[in-house]
């Protein structure tokens, strides 16, 4: 297997797994991710092992005919963890119930550190003791599934972020503050450009800052390992999520212990290249008599209480960002939507921030992007190399309307709004080329998706006519008997074969577009927009074609419920139910796949209009609702406000073409579930302080 085609459905089956813990261990639910985390370490380093172990030994050294032996360099060169025997994950899903699986597993773990200084100390080990052997067995076997084992790329890197991202939801440690959403990191990443020098992080948490800028430098191939890794976190457990987390993606970095409004261990001002962060918000209560003399603050203290207290850290935290960086350096951070408009003292720090022209840009986010917060937020932006153009200027970016759903609870951004929103970046600092390469992707990949829609609506077509054909001699039985026509059976096909021949018109029309697409070599903003309107109708064909599959499938299962009815009325041996309803299943996977295929054709069309409507020269221009590059005076005039809303205005409402009632009765179904089993939970914890009560 190339690449995991299901890996949502095999991480929530890993995490089902990993559940049972709670139920099966002496843990509460709040200790219990550490040693689980242990153990999607271990099988992330093993994965990683296996995928360059060949290749390395394939080109070790000989020396009289004998080859050397594997050591950590061999391993730390190809970003993998070296692993002795003992510490290799099928050693341990192999060893039987009459071992000692706790005492194996803290072996594998010290063997590990033994080895790499950096974890001395760091990873889960007496942890596993409260584990029964048996229960430790199954989750070492739940954890190394069958289709995992070939698969390619950084698969169990996402898998562990995927169960910090259940940790943090579950609020398991430190309230769910160690994790911040790869959405938001990840844009932050890519708006930075982080390539190489120090990458400071004062809060670093469970240390996604850290991963997210070494993807962002390996999608570009370059070395992850030509960017220095400092870390600041108060919390000793956290700090150790933190360098696992760095080390099952063949990273390491240096994270100390501190309260960083107190403490710099780094003595990194003026230092750091690059700085980013989602420090606590509106933290209250800072002394200020152990802050006021810090050389970090270069805007003067924020406001200070009655009692000698900053009565809100934000400040503290953005002064300290700006003071970190070089005179080239650049910054980009979560903050609470409630600093960038706060007045008092800390008005007056942000009119001295801006002064320096060093505030690029700010983002508004909406809220539900957290997994333990509802509040919105915003990110910001600071570059001490800003174009002479842009140096009082500050752009400001409304994102609120830019998400999509996740849960009733959750939002994020897919991939293609993320691609979206460092567009209007790109065209912010003249990296028009950039924007125009992104919409000729997304115009090959509607043509890929029209290509691809060829084989997957002809699969369907085939297998709703084999389900037809299953049907029709009982129907004409019928029929004849009758005398009369059938209407349900006449209108299915009558359908179906108008779709067979709108398919014939769609192909035609899909070849001639593909065939001219191919011809053209280099093109121009205007070839592109050009292209855009060409494809429109294709685009709109598909999502006809998704009504038509439908409806055709739903009349085909009216003429079965139709057939059954005749069946058992008149008591016919001519009906077999097996076989008709396993061609309807057939239909229906076939039609599922379909529609699937078809969409994208739609979508990626849509992602193309979504740029080119907004930026039809293909030059940054403020958009309403959106953007808007705003001046100092305007700045000014506004009290210094780095709120995006204030200045982009209201965005023009859109008529949403695209509304899919039954995904939006999903997403209700979704909520009504969540809100369901939230219910239980409520019920079972008030019947059970009733019963502790004695009531």
């Amino acid at each position: 297997m190339g690449q995991l085609e299901h890996i949502e459905a095999i991480e929530k089956r890993l995490w089902g797994a990993a559940d049972t813990l709670r139920s099966n261990s002496n843990y509460a639910s709040n200790e219990y991710f550490m040693p689980v985390m242990g153990l999607i370490f271990l099988r992330h380093a093993y994965s990683r092992y296996l995928a360059v172990k060949d290749e390395i030994i394939a080109n070790l050294p000989k020396r009289g005919g004998k080859v050397r032996e594997l050591k950590k360099e061999d391993f730390s060169q190809r970003s993998a963890i070296f692993l002795r025997p003992e510490a290799q994950f099928d050693y341990l899903v192999a060893l039987g119930d009459d071992r000692d699986r706790a005492k194996a597993v803290i072996e594998a773990m010290e063997s590990i550190e033994s080895d790499y200084t950096t974890l001395k100390g760091e990873l889960p080990k007496q942890e596993y003791q409260e584990l029964d052997n048996e229960v430790l067995g199954q989750l070492l076997r739940s954890l190394n599934p069958e289709e995992l084992k070939q698969v390619k790329g950084d698969v169990f890197g996402r898998i562990y972020e995927y169960f910090l991202t259940q940790f943090a939801d579950l609020k398991a440690h430190d309230n769910g503050e160690f994790f911040t959403p790869v959405s938001l990191v990840s844009l932050i990443a890519n708006v930075l450009e982080p390539d190489r020098g120090i990458l400071l992080d004062p809060a670093c948490g469970s240390g996604g800052m850290f991963v997210q800028s070494a993807h962002f430098v390996e999608d570009r191939q370059g070395n992850p390992h030509s960017l220095t890794f400092k870390g600041l976190e108060k919390n000793p457990t956290t700090i150790r999520l933190a360098k696992m987390n760095l080390a099952v993606h063949g990273l390491e970095g240096d994270m100390q212990k501190a309260i960083t409004y107190y403490e710099d261990p780094h003595e990194l001002l003026g230092k750091a290249n690059f700085v980013m962060a989602n420090p606590p918000f509106n933290v209250d209560e800072v002394d200020e008599e152990k802050v006021k003399n810090d050389p970090r603050l270069l805007f003067g203290l924020p406001s200070v209480n009655k009692n000698k207290k900053i009565s809100n850290g934000n400040y503290l935290w953005i002064t300290y960002f700006y003071s970190y960086l070089t005179d080239r350096g650049r910054a980009g951070f979560v903050m609470s939507s409630q600093a960038s408009s706060a007045g008092g003292t800390e008005a007056t720090v942000r009119q001295k921030l801006i002064g320096t022209g060093d505030v690029e840009m700010m983002v508004a986010i909406r809220s539900n992007f957290f997994y333990t917060r509802t509040v919105p937020c915003e990110l910001w932006f600071f570059n001490r190399a800003k174009l002479p153009q842009h140096k009082d200027h500050v752009l400001m970016l409304d994102a609120r309307n830019i998400y999509r759903k996740v849960t009733r609870k959750i939002y994020d951004f897919s991939p293609e709004q993320l691609q979206n929103l460092l567009a209007i970046v790109w065209l912010y600092r003249g990296q028009e080329d950039k924007f125009l390469d992104l919409v000729r992707d997304y115009l090959d990949r509607t043509l890929s998706a029209v290509n691809g829609c060829f084989e997957s609506v002809d699969g369907y077509t085939k297998a709703i006519a084999l389900f037809r054909d299953k049907m029709t001699p009982f129907v004409k039985g019928i029929s004849e008997v009758s005398k009369g026509e059938v209407a349900p059976m006449q209108e299915f096909e009558e359908s179906l074969t108008t779709l067979i021949k709108d398919v014939e018109v769609f192909r035609g029309d899909g070849d001639r577009e593909l065939a001219l697409w191919q011809k053209q070599a280099a093109m121009t903003n205007a070839d592109l927009n050009q292209a855009i309107i060409r494809l429109a109708p294709l685009a709109e064909t598909s999502r006809d074609f998704v009504k038509q599959a439908d409806l055709v499938y739903k009349l085909g299962c009216r003429v079965m419920d139709w057939c059954e009815k005749e069946q058992a009325a008149k008591d016919s041996d001519r009906w077999s139910s097996r076989d008709v309803t396993k061609e309807r299943k057939a239909a229906d996977l076939a039609r599922q796949e379909a529609v699937e295929q078809l969409k994208l054709v739609r979508y990626f069309h849509k992602q193309a209009v979504w740029l080119t409507e907004r930026f039809p020269d293909g030059k940054y221009r403020d958009v309403q609702g959106l953007v808007k590059l705003v001046d100092h005076a305007e700045l000014a005039a506004n009290d210094w406000s780095l709120t995006p809303g204030r200045y982009v205005g209201v965005a023009p409402e859109e008529v949403d073409e695209d509304f899919d009632f039954e995904e939006t009765l999903r997403d209700i179904h979704i909520e009504l579930e969540g809100l369901n089993a939230e219910a239980v939970d409520l019920a079972a914890a008030i019947a059970q302080n009733f019963k502790e009560l004695g009531i």
